[in-house]
């Protein structure tokens, strides 16, 4: 397909920080950076449409959200606001001027009491409202927009020196001189490094097979692993990571037990696959985070 002008929501975002990269020969308007022209508040349906009718892109990469679960949960309708509404005026915008939709979705829209990975036809059940607000999203984008691709990730990873989720706090503690970190052994999932995401998406727009797909990095782990699995990448024998019951961290929302998931669908489109989560793990730990005093030979 031709996509050699696109639209990027919520361009200052960590998954949106590799599409400069990945799309590098396009026309990128990258929105709601610091001090750029362009912004983007999705959560006016009046200010979307002008913005999208203006500069009528071929494709819109809807990666402005509401990611932080916990404060979701404490405001649902923040979380319904920009997740729901905010990309129903997205959909709607797309559909008058004919551009093509990819929007970011998560695992979260399932309950998580699945022993085995999530696949693209089971129900969904959202546990917590940024699920809930998420989920939809994805219905508002099914419904209105007909060429769409609808893509589920897993635990994020991404971001470099910016990184403030799991990835980047173990490794911010143990640059800090700690040896002995705790990490959740009871709750699981599929990590999705951001660059190996955009790059699916990619690959993804050339195929125009619209619809659902997830798009995660092969396997599923908890926290706990992907905590001895940086510290064994970093070198760091000496470091002691204890597995603990999710009851340790009290969270204000709820999270199912799993939130692993299998591209099922993206195989029958003979793509790529996604590589393992370890080896995308490593790449985003040796290249992105680990400070140049810290490099060990690989």
């Amino acid at each position: 397909m031709t996509y050699g002008r696109i639209l990027v929501t919520g361009a200052a975002g960590m998954t949106a920080s590799y599409v400069p990269d990945v799309f590098r020969d396009c026309e990128l308007i990258l929105t709601d950076l610091v001090d750029a022209p362009e912004v983007l508040d999705i959560t006016d349906a009046s200010v979307v449409r002008q913005v999208v009718g203006d500069r009528r892109p071929d494709v819109v990469l809807h990666l402005g959200a509401a990611t932080d679960v916990d404060r979701c949960e404490q405001e649902p309708d923040w979380a319904h606001r920009t997740n729901a509404v905010g990309t129903e005026n997205v959909a709607n915008a797309c559909r008058e001027f004919e551009a093509t939709m990819v929007y970011s979705s998560t695992a979260a829209v399932f309950a998580g009491d699945k022993t085995d990975p999530y696949v693209e036809s089971d129900l969904t059940s959202p546990s917590n409202a940024y699920g809930r607000s998420k989920l939809d999203g994805e219905h508002a984008v099914a419904r209105i927009v007909p060429r769409h691709f609808i893509v589920r990730a897993g635990w994020m990873i991404g971001g470099g020196q910016r990184d403030k989720k799991f990835v980047g706090k173990i490794v911010s503690l143990i640059s800090e001189g700690r040896t002995e970190l705790r990490a959740v052994d009871d709750k699981f999932g599929s990590p999705t490094y951001a660059a190996d995401l955009i790059g699916g998406v990619r690959r993804l727009l050339e195929t125009e097979a619209y619809g659902l797909y997830h798009m995660v990095n092969d396997g599923f782990v908890s926290r706990y692993d992907v905590a001895v699995a940086i510290r064994d990448i970093l070198g760091r024998s000496d470091i002691h990571v204890e597995p603990v019951s999710s009851d340790e961290f009290p969270l204000p929302a709820p999270r199912g037990r799993s939130e692993a998931m299998k591209n099922l669908k993206l195989k029958t489109l003979r793509m790529p696959p996604m590589r393992p989560w370890r080896d995308a793990l490593e790449e985003y730990v040796v290249s992105e985070l680990r400070t140049a005093e810290d490099r060990i030979e690989r």
